[in-house]
């Protein structure tokens, strides 16, 4: 665990590179040197092959980067920033959901760049929050639809491939259903089939549609 003076110590380098020109943030001596660190973190969770495992990695990992992601989202000007859009997706893959719309936040709006993979940051934070999403709920744990409601408006208009887009609301859906709000679940259930006609919902939209027009008719 980071001691609280060095904690310090990252947030005031991440606020201070936070005002530079956003083209020199790579050249930020406390950026690189929390780089370093990152390199060396994924290296440790490559060595990993349970995702489970993985995800309480990260879960210890996280609190060393608060500091950094603090300065940034307080002062941050849309530097392209490798630390702080890896910290967003180890954030929903440890759990922390509002962390990482937090982080997903201020991404979107200076147009951040995810540092690996080919997906744009929007894309990312939707499909990675439905598939946990949709993971959690088949476990029977509890999913929250503020996080769900709250990753559809922040992404609402940004780009992605439809059967993406549609995983949100098929998982939205199902978690209004559960929580016995029929005419919702139907609407995210009908717009998941909408944008994507083999996502497997047909038949829990005819059950909805079923029990909607009963409970109707008393």
């Amino acid at each position: 665990m980071t001691s609280p003076a060095r904690q310090h110590l990252l947030r005031q380098s991440a606020i201070q590179a936070a005002q530079q020109d956003p083209r020199l943030l790579r050249h930020s001596t406390g950026y690189e040197l929390l780089l370093q660190k990152l390199n060396a973190d994924m290296k440790t969770l490559k060595k990993t092959h349970s995702t489970e495992k993985k995800a309480e990695l990260k879960r210890s990992m996280l609190p060393d980067y608060v500091p950094w992601v603090d300065g940034v989202l307080s002062e941050g000007k849309g530097a392209q920033d490798a630390i702080l859009m890896t910290v967003m997706i180890w954030r929903i893959d440890a759990g922390d959901y509002a962390g990482a719309l937090e982080i997903a936040r201020y991404a979107l709006k200076y147009k951040l760049s995810m540092p690996f993979g080919s997906r744009p940051a929007a894309y990312a934070v939707v499909e990675e929050i439905a598939d946990m999403s949709t993971r959690a709920y088949t476990a029977g744990e509890l999913v929250s639809l503020d996080v769900l409601m709250t990753t559809m408006e922040l992404t609402e208009s940004q780009d992605m491939p439809d059967q993406v887009r549609a995983k949100l609301h098929k998982i939205t859906g199902y978690v209004y259903r559960e929580a016995e709000k029929p005419t919702l679940a139907l609407e995210h259930l009908k717009r998941a089939f909408q944008l994507n006609a083999n996502c497997g919902v047909k038949k829990d939209i005819e059950r909805l549609e079923s029990a909607i027009k009963k409970a109707a008719n008393g």
